[in-house]
């Protein structure tokens, strides 16, 4: 088997292969005209595997991403064609946990000034004076992988670990010796706050103007997570203005940062993404990633495949289908929950109950925690991480209610309140048909819909569209759901661009709704 890598990676990984060729630096038109003649594809990120490009591997069977994210790489496409995509998840985890103690402890210390003023040949002891971390409240925002290793470090240098996460339980944190709060308390009680939660829309921005304000004002941010998720022009402005105490930042929202003042700013420790560019890391994904391309070119299972479950070929050609169905439950669930996850529970009804239904049970999962972990969620891992995060998972198996031959539901328990749909597939597209007791038919295609539980009384639906209509927001479909007339009820609306929160907030001013919750579809 032949085995194009167009990226470099570590010479360890390149040893464990049998056959390949290094081509770096090609092109899009060198590429397409390279990749027929190979099995397997190995990249980073500076390859782009678009759809055309996996169009031209005639005899590709595999496609390897030397790191974690596969956002360079058309999965639907590589899936379409039976190609495998693996990639590397655990290899740089230490790498980034030890970057960040070390981005701590730099900005306690005053390393990288004091170095500085040093190599200009100022000795400056007084200005310089730093503070100890032992006895500090460290904040970890996101405990998957890479937040729990700088816990488990920081818990060595005798900081006080404080965590938020609304899918890690408070058993498993309290296992790991991190007191589980609230977001809000996370910011107000943090000396420092370290991001590890992925990029999404949902995380864009997260922490803005208002969240900085809440902060100590000797507080410090650490962000090796990714750019974007604390707001940039907020967070200069609450440095300058002293609303915390500075930041540590490996990752910025437009990469190269030179020409960032946050780069420069003297109250900022700033390194250009060097989180996971250690030696060890770099063997330890170029090794995992080898070893899984060569297993899926022996036609073995590899354990971080990002698109390939594995069920035997009966139960696949009835549960593919539903495997969409459950991952959009999944991930509906995740946005209309709020709080701290107690219990999971899925539940098969039909002919599907009849079947091996971890797929499924992954497919579900994966939605739930997709959007939230800093881990590349897949089918073959989303158990395992739901499991890390000691979440339980409970399923059942019931006869499908008379309008359905087959129903996926998903049910979210938290310590505030609770979230079930359910869905099924209709003439082969996923829809949703119940939230929580009501029945709707909502079939997910982009945009965003706006929830809102009210009391079914004339005039409601038309306030509501009539704030829509003025803040230009245009409405692609619109049902309720109701127990009785005059009764409690659920309105979906459809509509095709993000609602600005002022917005919103007129619409929850509208007397008889007492919800109203916006989720991406």
């Amino acid at each position: 088997m032949a085995i194009l890598v167009t990226d470099p990676i570590a010479q360890d990984g390149i040893d464990v292969l049998s056959r390949y060729t290094i081509k770096l630096g090609l092109s899009r038109e060198q590429l397409i005209e390279t990749l027929p003649n190979y099995e397997g594809l190995i990249v980073r990120s500076e390859t782009k595997v678009t759809a055309e490009v996996i169009a031209a591997g005639r005899k590709l069977q595999v496609i390897g991403r030397a790191g974690v994210g596969v956002d360079n790489i058309d999965v639907d496409a590589a899936t379409e064609r039976g190609i495998v995509v693996v990639n590397a998840p655990a290899g740089n985890t230490i790498a980034v946990a030890e970057h960040t103690l070390g981005l701590i402890i730099a900005a306690a210390r005053n390393i990288p000034q004091a170095a500085a003023a040093l190599h200009e040949g100022r000795w400056e002891r007084a200005k310089f004076m730093g503070v100890e971390i032992r006895g500090k409240v460290l904040g970890v925002l996101g405990l998957g992988r890479i937040g729990t290793e700088v816990a488990k470090r920081a818990q060595a240098f005798e900081m006080d670990v404080i965590g938020h996460d609304p899918f890690v339980t408070e058993e498993h944190a309290a296992r790991l010796g991190i007191r589980l709060v609230s977001f809000d308390e996370l910011l107000e009680q943090s000396d420092f706050l370290t991001v590890h939660i992925p990029a999404t829309v949902q995380t864009d921005g997260l922490i803005a103007a208002a969240e900085l304000a809440r902060m100590k004002p000797t507080a410090w941010i650490v962000n090796c997570a990714r750019g974007g998720i604390v707001a940039e022009d907020a967070l200069l402005a609450a440095i300058d203005s002293g609303v915390i105490a500075g930041a540590a930042l490996d990752v910025f929202q437009v990469e190269p940062a030179g020409s960032n003042p946050l780069v420069r700013h003297p109250r900022v420790v700033a390194t250009p993404h060097l989180a996971a560019s250690t030696v060890e890391a770099q063997v330890n994904v170029a090794v995992q990633l080898a070893d899984q391309v060569i297993a899926v070119l022996d036609g073995r299972p590899a354990p971080f495949a990002v698109n390939t479950p594995s069920v035997s070929a009966e139960s696949a050609h009835v549960l593919a289908p539903f495997a969409r169905v459950a991952q959009t439950l999944g991930n509906l669930c995740t946005q209309l929950a709020e709080g701290q996850f107690r219990n999971i529970e899925i539940t098969y009804s039909g002919e599907i109950a009849n079947h091996e239904t971890s797929m499924l049970r992954a497919a579900a999962i994966r939605g739930l925690l997709q959007d939230i972990s800093e881990e590349n969620i897949t089918l073959v891992n989303a158990t395992a991480v739901a499991r890390a995060r000691g979440l339980p998972i409970v399923e059942r198996m019931s006869s499908a209610p008379e309008s359905f031959a087959n129903l996926v539901t998903v049910r979210v328990e938290t310590d505030r309140d609770e979230a079930s749909v359910s869905g099924t597939l209709i003439d082969g597209v996923p829809h949703i048909v119940r939230i929580d007791e009501y029945w709707v038919n909502l079939a997910p295609s982009g945009g965003y819909v706006i929830l809102t539980h009210h009391v079914d009384q004339p005039g409601v639906i038309g306030r509501v569209g009539t704030l829509l209509g003025e803040a230009d927001i245009n409405v692609s479909s619109m049902q309720v759901g109701r127990e009785r007339p005059r009764g409690p009820a659920l309105m979906l609306l459809s509509v095709d661009e993000a609602v600005p929160g002022q917005t919103l907030d007129k619409i929850r001013a509208i007397p008889g709704l007492t919800t109203v919750k916006v989720v991406r579809m």
